[in-house]
């Protein structure tokens, strides 16, 4: 990397907006790390040795290949934010150093922490595989950094610490649909943490009609969002589009990698087709209303789609293609991604009322 290369990423990731959205991103991502690795937070007891007596045990005599995958690709986001975070206060070598040494650090710690819940077992090879994971992200973002300008993808949107946290809100939108149980862009189903009891059956098409609302709204709500954040003059509708090719991406891969190949598709249902359709519609129409009336039909949407969510029984169409999905072998991704889901609402809700009575 030439000296000139350097220090023009070192200028971009110095903008303003830059830095203030890594900070931001690691931190959440961190704390999804801490969540997923300590899940389902009961049962701790005394394990009766010490917590880092794991990392001078042997190697596991079962080695799974997905395990090793899952925990370096999990630990690459933490390098590389890591690194792009440190950045512009440091030379390249001991950002490396930095992001891949506080990745470690946070890895260990987790594992120690494991050793006191019966559900999880504490692994020196999963350290040594997030470590791994960790280095590879930094030199990534060594890499990529210098010769993509970064701050230019920021400026799409308005300046602003409190436009950085819309962002990572629809970052997590776009995480959520990872959760193959849940319906398309449904969120906000607050029955499994308080216990209720189903409810009663329905026809068929009450089920497509509901389905499709929730849906449309969610979508509509998600997309006035993001247009409420672009700066001025931006291609609103262009860019939303491509959102939301990426949460239907990221829904897609979750069926095909957490349940069957040949399930790809399985949650595009008649009522998912129908919001999907309709939704998008809307919410490309819906853009070119005042920001505030924007704002305001987005916490309304969120809400009706909330309430429609807890009431609505199992989709009755998913119910088959989720009976391959051995949950087990994903318990703490299902848990982290089924409390996104749960959360997401109320905390895009308060922000959409932040922003409709801030004063800029």
């Amino acid at each position: 990397m030439t000296h000139d290369a350097a220090a023009s990423a070192t200028q971009a990731a110095s903008r303003p907006g830059a830095p203030g959205l890594v900070r931001t991103l690691l931190a959440v991502y961190a704390l999804l790390i801490v969540y997923a690795s300590l899940y389902p937070l009961e049962g701790w007891r005394d394990p009766g040795i010490s917590p880092l007596a794991f990392l001078g045990a042997a190697l596991p005599r079962r080695i799974s290949g997905f395990d090793v995958v899952i925990n370096v690709l999990g630990y690459m986001p933490v390098g590389f934010l890591g690194y792009a975070a440190l950045r512009p206060q440091r030379r390249a070598g001991p950002a490396l150093l930095l992001a891949t040494v506080g990745a470690l650090m946070l890895s260990i710690a987790m594992e120690a922490l494991q050793s006191y819940l019966p559900a999880r077992t504490a692994s020196n090879l999963d350290v040594a595989c997030n470590a791994l994971g960790a280095a590879l992200g930094a030199a990534a973002a060594l890499e990529v950094l210098p010769r993509v300008q970064w701050h230019r993808l920021r400026e799409l949107f308005l300046p602003g610490h409190d436009i950085d946290l819309g962002l990572v809100l629809l970052g997590l939108w776009v995480f959520m649909q990872l959760n193959p149980a849940t319906l398309l862009f449904g969120a906000g189903d607050l029955r499994p943490l308080l216990e209720t009891a189903p409810g009663r059956g329905h026809a068929p098409q009450f089920f497509i009609r509901t389905e499709a609302f929730i849906a449309a709204a969610n979508l509509v709500a998600a997309g006035l969002l993001f247009s409420s954040l672009l700066a001025p003059g931006r291609p609103a509708r262009v860019l939303l589009i491509g959102l939301l090719a990426a949460a239907l991406a990221v829904k897609a891969a979750a069926f095909a990698v957490l349940m069957q190949t040949e399930l790809l598709f399985a949650w595009l249902t008649p009522g998912a087709q129908a919001g999907l359709a309709s939704g998008l519609a809307v919410a490309l129409a819906a853009i070119a209303l005042p920001r505030t009336a924007r704002l305001v039909l987005a916490a309304m949407l969120v809400m009706a789609a909330t309430v429609l969510v807890n009431l609505v029984p199992a989709n009755p169409y998913l119910a088959a293609s989720l009976k391959v999905w051995q949950q087990g072998h994903f318990l703490n991704f299902n848990g982290l991604t089924r409390l996104v889901g749960t959360l997401w609402p109320f905390a895009a809700l308060g922000y959409l009322i932040f922003l409709s009575w801030r004063r800029r």
